[in-house]
């Protein structure tokens, strides 16, 4: 088995598919395995570190893609579209659902597509999106609190205020593992907090965690309304595995709210859950609509390439082996759900039914055989 392991070409997209160690494990396992000079650089990982751990460097981005398998962290993009093949799997964050021309390519190109956001156990956890959507939660308290700064716009409210002035209102929407992110650091900075979600025992787990210091309220067109009219920051995270997000503020709410006010939009890799949502870069990162300031990175923890790197990597590792391994991707499949969960396309077909109902097309009718092992 081939794996590769390309340097990612994404506006400041420094982390990269699989670590020394990483390599140093799959080596030994017997795979060869090509990583692009320089892949690794923005994570503080060197060529020769990978050379050390038994990978083959090469500076031509062709010879990684021509691997069996293929290991990324973001969705292939324009430049990359003629290195897929019907006879590659890969394994990387595709986010499907809001990205109809890579969908089309896959399909066309016959590529067996693993995406590592719609990798999901029967209890509905997404065990490779979680460590992404920690640190995007993280993120955005970060992101917001500076947005809210006068000179650059922003509400001219200090997010913990200080003795006797109101700290800034903080809106959170999804109680997800994104949401718990931008909700603990948002208290952690003396914000008042509010988060919403449809589901009660995520907001329970809010509620015992915090207490009255974050206050959680069930999910309602009204109560969001309301709640975003008074806010200085407002954080999207809601997310439908493999679907595309739900749109939960309306352009003309966005218009009304305080001028000055920001939003985090960290589901925009699924379409956003913002109206006025587009994706933007860490080279551009915001826009305006009406008087507020719209954040919607669609990369968000490549600004910590490092960090994202390691806590990706040490989820990814055990699917790639097993990949990688006797039977290939299909063994793979049959003997994990959980990874079969990430299929999203095969031989031209769409095997994720969020993915085929986000774009109107028929989801293949034999997704589950991939359950029951080789045929």
């Amino acid at each position: 088995m081939r794996i590769g392991v390309p340097t990612e070409v994404l506006d400041h997209e420094g982390r990269v598919g699989l670590t020394p160690a990483s390599v140093q494990e799959l080596v030994g396992d017997g795979a060869a395995v090509v990583v692009q000079a320089g892949a690794g650089v923005a994570s503080g990982l060197t060529d020769d570190d990978y050379a050390a751990a038994g990978a083959t460097l090469t500076d031509d981005p062709a010879e990684a893609w021509a691997a069996d398998l293929v290991v990324k962290v973001k969705e292939p993009v324009g430049s990359e579209y003629g290195f897929l093949r019907s006879d590659q799997v890969l394994f990387t964050y595709l986010h499907l659902a809001a990205d109809r021309p890579l969908t089309e390519r896959l399909l066309e190109a016959g590529t067996t597509a693993i995406a590592y956001e719609t990798v999901q156990s029967d209890d509905g956890r997404l065990p490779l999106l979680a460590p992404m959507s920690q640190i995007a939660g993280r993120m955005a308290g970060i992101v917001g609190a500076n947005l809210l700064d006068a000179t650059r716009g922003g509400t001219g409210v200090l997010m913990g205020g200080i003795a006797g002035v109101a700290p800034a209102e903080v809106v959170v929407l999804g109680a997800g593992v994104a949401g718990t992110g931008a909700a603990t650091f948002a208290h952690g900075l003396h914000a008042s907090v509010t988060v919403f979600d449809k589901h009660i025992p995520a907001l329970r787990r809010l509620d015992d965690a915090f207490g009255p210091g974050v206050r959680t309220l069930a999910a309602t067109g009204q109560a969001i309304e309301e709640a975003v009219l008074r806010a200085d920051l407002v954080v999207g995270t809601v997310l439908v595995p493999g679907a595309h997000a739900p749109q939960l503020v309306s352009r003309e709410l966005v218009e009304a709210m305080r001028p000055g006010a920001a939003l985090v939009d960290i589901s925009i890799d699924q379409g956003g859950c913002f109206e006025v949502s587009r994706p933007t870069t860490h080279s551009d990162p915001t826009f305006t609509a009406g008087g507020s300031t719209v954040y919607a990175v669609a990369n968000m923890p490549a600004a910590f390439p490092r960090t994202s790197t390691f806590a990706l990597t040490s989820l990814t590792l055990p699917y790639v082996r097993a990949l990688a391994g006797d039977g290939g991707w299909r063994a793979a499949c049959a003997a994990d759900p959980v990874l079969a969960e990430g299929l999203n396309t095969h031989d031209g077909a769409v095997l994720h039914a969020g993915v085929a109902e986000a774009h109107d097309l028929p989801p293949a009718e034999d997704h589950d055989r991939y359950r029951r092992g080789p045929q």
